[in-house]
């Protein structure tokens, strides 16, 4: 008697464990496409996404395409074939997954654009960001604070810096800047002695800074031999880095010839340190926990059969369909307050700034 009851108790113990292992095997693995390892917020995002997916208990397939497109479909092609249960992507070029997303599709995958809205698809289910309007809002608002517009002072000299046109959230910040901008530049308040306005002209691809730093160069070469340029909006800090290097080049950053303010976005921590030396003058922090958090979420309410929490039905058009998303809000920094955001929050030491 005393065997046959250890035997079913074995036989219970085993079961469990299978039924066990099964669940876990329904927990993944997440297929997560980041574009490239050359921003330190990408790297960010991929390891907070991997920490809190595995918290949850789901496994994970982190590739990094490194800013090549054809590397990501590769890359993405391959999830699939392998079999991730849903996708989260941020894409490089938001046009070019179609045809990857479709098969996909075909697979029962569910795909969340990660940051960047994927376009020109109907497989993209949700969208997590940040509202990229309002960076762009904050980086001008910034901008206009700090010159006294509202005040009726001016005029002042500026340029506009857009990001990569192949990215949706570029058009997002640019137009949120010129919302605060353009009535300054309308009443001769803000010129643009380049005349270069508009995102056909001011785009930088691939948000390379070293790009940035060029047309800079040409920009202060043409347009301001006797001049001095009083602003300069940067919508990325890979991109002001670029923009301050070609300032200094011409001898800004002195007494006799200040820095302008140059703005930027995801308190990368060269452009937290340039803030503190009193370079870079402003920055947006996108905290990078909290979207891995709504994008996990997202994951798992999708694979329990639930919906996910969304903020926004009507903003984020693709081209083919409105994608629901979640907006999360971003906050200016800059020498006022980085201390108390970035360290006070805990995404950064004093130690990694100083």
């Amino acid at each position: 008697m005393k065997m046959i009851k250890t035997t079913i108790v074995g036989l219970l113990i085993g079961v469990f464990g299978l039924v066990s292992q099964a669940g876990a095997q329904e927990k993944g693995p997440i297929g997560i496409s980041m574009p490239t390892k050359s921003s330190a917020r990408w790297i960010a995002d991929g390891d907070n996404m991997v920490k809190v997916f595995k918290e949850k208990g789901y496994k994970t397939d982190l590739q990094y395409a490194e800013d090549d497109i054809p590397n990501q479909l590769a890359q993405i092609e391959n999830m699939v074939t392998k079999g991730v249960k849903v996708l989260v992507i941020a894409a490089i070029d938001g046009t070019t997954l179609s045809n990857a997303l479709q098969k996909a599709a075909d697979k029962g995958i569910k795909v969340i654009a990660y940051d960047r809205l994927i376009r020109g698809s109907k497989n993209v289910d949700y969208y997590a960001t940040f509202d990229n309007f309002q960076v762009g809002v904050l980086q001008a608002g910034y901008i206009e604070k700090t010159l006294g517009l509202k005040e009726g002072k001016g005029p002042f000299n500026i340029e506009l810096f857009g990001g990569s046109a192949d990215d949706n959230n570029a058009f997002f910040f640019y137009n949120g800047a010129m919302s605060v901008l353009q009535p300054y530049i309308d009443k001769g308040k803000l010129v643009v002695r380049s005349k270069q306005t508009g995102m056909d002209k001011v785009s930088t691809l691939r948000w390379d800074g070293a790009v940035a730093q060029a047309r800079m160069d040409n920009l202060l070469s043409a347009y301001y031999g006797n001049a001095h340029v009083d602003a300069v909006l940067s919508p990325y800090d890979g991109i002001s880095i670029g923009i301050l290097s070609s300032l200094k080049g011409v001898g800004y950053g002195t007494p006799k010839q200040p820095m302008p303010i140059v703005t930027g976005q995801d308190a990368e921590v060269p452009s937290v340190k340039s803030i503190v030396r009193g370079e870079q003058r402003q920055t947006v922090f996108k905290d990078t926990r909290e979207l891995a958090k709504v994008t996990v979420g997202m994951v798992d309410a999708m694979l329990s059969g639930k919906a996910p929490a969304i903020n926004d039905t009507k903003t984020y058009n693709n081209g083919v369909k409105i994608v629901p998303s979640y907006l999360l809000k971003p906050v200016s920094v800059d020498a006022s307050n980085w201390k108390q955001v970035l360290v006070g929050s805990g995404y950064y030491t004093e130690a990694q700034i100083k």
